[in-house]
């Protein structure tokens, strides 16, 4: 077994399951990271030592489980484990179908499920952690996210299940709910209406960035924060404490928009 801790990261191949791999290598972790995407996955991490490229499709249970068993083998222990590969869809309630629902549900909750139930034997043995990565969307609702937004919501509610009923066993379960972030796919499907309007809605007056996330992330599977279980940590600009009414407040002030 090796000394060095090590994270297991889902939806490892970009964005913040990236930044959360590259803040874990310095701060001397290992990363099993975990992606669908077979080919961003090795172009992203092959170029990284120690961290071991996973190819698997979250929400399939017979891929869950060879993940476990292959980081184990190759490095001998689980300390940490990151739920971050989600799909997103924007679609109108009344016009997303069940199809649409399913897939979205299978990787953002089943998955979140699955790796974690996967990995309770391995996390028991060191008293590691888990951190759920939900949404902003799954705190308050907006348009366009009936089931983006639900499946957020039931990752947060299910981290405090988990953290119920894991603690016992020294495994602590938290989750950090992302505002907008400035990700390459974010920039690619936010129309700038919706850009505009976030800006509008955040107190901090601009999206947040990939490694920013990832802070909160590694900081809640560290030992500083070895007291934190069942806990869901907004990390938006101040976005989910904002009423109505900062648009207006900002033209009195004379406040301009920022980038």
């Amino acid at each position: 077994m090796t000394d060095a801790k090590v994270a297991i990261v889902t939806g490892g191949a970009r964005g913040i399951g990236l930044a959360a791999t590259e803040i874990f290598l310095e701060q001397g972790w290992r990363v099993a990271a975990v992606d669908r995407d077979t080919e961003e996955l090795h172009r992203a991490c092959d170029p990284i030592a120690n961290v071991l490229p996973v190819e698997a499709d979250i929400s399939d249970p017979q891929a869950v489980d060879g993940v476990i068993r292959q980081v184990v083998r190759q490095w001998g222990r689980v300390d940490a484990l990151v739920n971050n590969a989600g799909v997103a869809l924007f679609s109108r309630a009344g016009q997303t179908n069940f199809e649409q629902w399913r897939e979205v549900m299978a990787t953002n909750l089943d998955g979140v499920f699955l790796c974690t139930q996967a990995a309770i034997p391995e996390l028991a043995k060191t008293r590691g952690a888990i951190v759920n990565i939900a949404s902003i969307s799954g705190l308050r609702a907006s348009t366009l996210r009936v089931a983006y937004g639900t499946s957020k919501a039931a990752v947060i509610h299910l981290t405090k299940q988990f953290a119920a009923e894991l603690g016992e066993q020294g495994i602590r379960v938290n989750c950090v709910a992302p505002g907008p972030v400035k990700t390459k796919l974010a920039m690619a499907v936010h129309a700038p209406e919706i850009i505009s309007a976030y800006y509008d809605a955040i107190p901090l007056n601009r999206y947040g960035e990939a490694r920013e996330i990832a802070e909160a992330i590694v900081f809640l599977c560290s030992d500083k924060a070895s007291f934190i279980s069942g806990q869901t940590l907004a990390v938006d600009g101040g976005f989910d404490a904002t009423g109505v009414g900062l648009p207006a407040l900002r033209r009195e002030d004379g406040t301009e928009r920022t980038a």
